[in-house]
């Protein structure tokens, strides 16, 4: 009788143990799809923060707060070489540590995670120890994750992640964190086109306005405030004319003058600059097309009323100049392509009768 209540508990036991085998396979099963779900929703999370408006700086920041929230992380701070130096984009870590976070790859603890582009995990055992980077701070970080950065096989700066208790990060799904780091590259991909657009942006010497890249970089954020603005391109169709049969400075004198007129009516929420060469571009945020019509044909009749006199280096006798404009009008709908619209506006311009001189809907 003995013998059958031992085997009885001992199946008992042994089928209690494949269920518990069962129930931590699902559990692991579950964790596993959990993260997928999570790194999922971080790289939507990313991809919405590239389409936004804002600046390179206000793009990577949004990312590392992300990461800090989705990933519950104590501290992460993204650091990238900007040619000259390196340089922390964002952290959440007091700025008093900053001097220390932006000069990590002079650490000879991650000379080797550098070299090899492989992932870094530091820790300390116990209280009182610090992390091999650390100057004078003991009760900050007590384990780090440190990843190094690449675009196309080039060193370009690095991701580290830092936990307040010793070994926190001893069970963390490295596969997960490679796949944000690779995220994390490809947003850097991204932001680097738009701070090449970002930084050449001018400010024009004789329209004393800012050139065409500004509509698509800091001036979007005004324009995506509104559902649809009215984009007006215009052109100043005998400046050539009056370059070359007057001289260059008239011409640069009737730049000016145009542009001075116009902006004593516009408003701040309204984008005015030099598009290229003849050519200059409004953008009315918010405004019907319309309204904007209107307004055109008062400032078109005004523009073309100026008597502008010749400059001092025209030879001949004294004589004054009148400019004539072309004008293009055409709605911008938000979350399409600007782009898409100055160009239609500017080939339209460039294709018309060189004698037109109208107001015109696109």
């Amino acid at each position: 009788m003995s013998v059958i209540i031992i085997i009885l508990l001992a199946a008992i036991i042994v089928g209690l143990m494949m269920y518990n085998m069962s129930i931590h396979k699902k559990i692991d099963a579950f964790n596993n799809i959990n993260q997928q779900i999570t790194s999922l929703n971080v790289l939507q999370d990313f991809m919405d923060t590239l389409s936004e408006t804002s600046s390179v700086e206000e793009k990577l920041k949004l990312i590392n707060e992300i990461l800090i929230e989705k990933y519950s992380i104590k501290y992460s701070t993204i650091v990238v070489y900007n040619g000259a130096e390196f340089v922390i984009k964002a952290s959440n870590v007091a700025i008093k540590h900053w001097d220390v976070l932006r000069n990590l790859q002079s650490e000879p603890v991650f000379k080797d995670s550098i070299e090899t582009g492989i992932p870094k995990y530091i820790t300390v055992d116990r209280e009182g120890e610090k992390l091999p980077y650390q100057k004078m701070e003991f009760g900050r970080a007590k384990a780090a994750m440190f990843f190094p950065l690449y675009i196309d096989n080039v060193y370009i700066g690095y991701w580290i992640i830092e936990g307040s208790m010793p070994h926190e990060f001893d069970n963390v799904d490295t596969t997960i964190l490679e796949v944000v780091k690779n995220n994390i590259v490809s947003v850097l991909k991204t932001v680097n086109n738009q701070s090449v657009v970002e930084e050449i942006v001018r400010d024009d010497q004789y329209s004393e306005l800012k050139t065409a890249e500004y509509l698509y970089t800091e001036g979007k954020k005004t324009i995506d405030k509104y559902t649809t603005s009215t984009v007006c391109l215009f052109k100043i169709i005998n400046l050539v004319e009056i370059n070359e049969t007057i001289s260059r400075k008239t011409g640069n004198d009737v730049i000016t003058q145009i542009c001075r007129t116009i902006k004593q009516y516009l408003s701040n929420e309204y984008l005015f600059v030099r598009y290229m060469g003849p050519k200059f571009a409004i953008v009315f945020s918010g405004v019907e097309l319309p309204a904007v019509e209107e307004f055109m044909k008062t400032v078109k009749k005004e523009i073309e009323g100026l008597e502008i006199s010749s400059a001092t280096d025209y030879h001949g006798e004294s004589t004054k100049v009148s400019p004539k404009i072309n004008v293009a009008l055409a709605t911008y709908y938000k979350g399409t392509a600007l782009v898409g619209v100055t160009k239609k506006l500017e080939e339209y311009l460039d294709t018309a009768d060189p004698l037109e001189n109208n107001i015109n809907y696109l």
